[in-house]
C-alpha cells in the first residue's frame, strides 16, 4: 500500500517565500513571469502575503520581518523548477516581457531549460523535455 493509498493524494505544493520587498516580488512574479495574484492578507492596508497562480503552479510570498533573518543568502540552495509544455515559448514569452534571458539550454538528462534570475536569489527554471526524435 503507498502513503498516498493511506493518507490521501498530495494534489498541490505551495511553497512560502520570504522576500525583501513584497511590492517588487509580485511585481516580478505577476508582470514579468506571467503569474496572477489570487490570494492576499493585508496589514494596515499593506500586502504581507500573498499567494500567485500561473496554471497549476502556485508560489507564495510574505514580507520578511526582522526575526526571519539577515536577507543575504536566503535564496542560495533553494530551486524551484516550474515543468512546462515548452521552455523555449517561455523564453519567448519572457523576453518579450523585457527580461534579458541567456537563450534556452538542453540539460544531460534531457530537460530543456530557461533559468530566470529572481530579486531574492532563489534558483528558478523553467523546464520542458526535449522532444524525442
Amino acid at each position: 500500500m503507498t502513503i498516498a493509498e493511506k493518507s490521501g493524494t498530495v494534489n498541490e505544493l505551495w511553497p512560502l517565500l520570504r522576500v525583501t520587498d513584497i511590492e517588487r516580488s509580485i511585481a516580478f512574479y505577476r508582470d514579468q513571469l506571467g503569474f496572477d495574484v489570487v490570494g492576499d492578507a493585508k496589514s494596515d492596508g499593506r500586502i504581507f502575503w500573498c499567494r500567485l497562480k500561473r496554471d497549476s503552479a502556485s508560489v507564495m510570498l510574505q514580507q520578511a520581518e526582522a526575526e526571519d533573518g539577515p536577507a543575504e543568502g536566503r535564496g542560495r540552495g533553494v530551486g524551484f523548477f516550474f515543468v512546462c509544455n515548452d521552455a523555449d515559448a517561455v523564453y519567448d514569452e519572457l523576453t518579450g516581457r523585457g527580461l534579458k534571458l541567456k537563450p534556452p539550454t538542453t540539460a544531460y538528462y534531457g530537460m530543456r531549460q530557461v533559468f530566470v534570475p529572481e530579486p531574492d536569489g532563489y534558483k528558478i527554471c523553467f523546464e520542458s523535455p526535449c522532444a524525442k526524435g
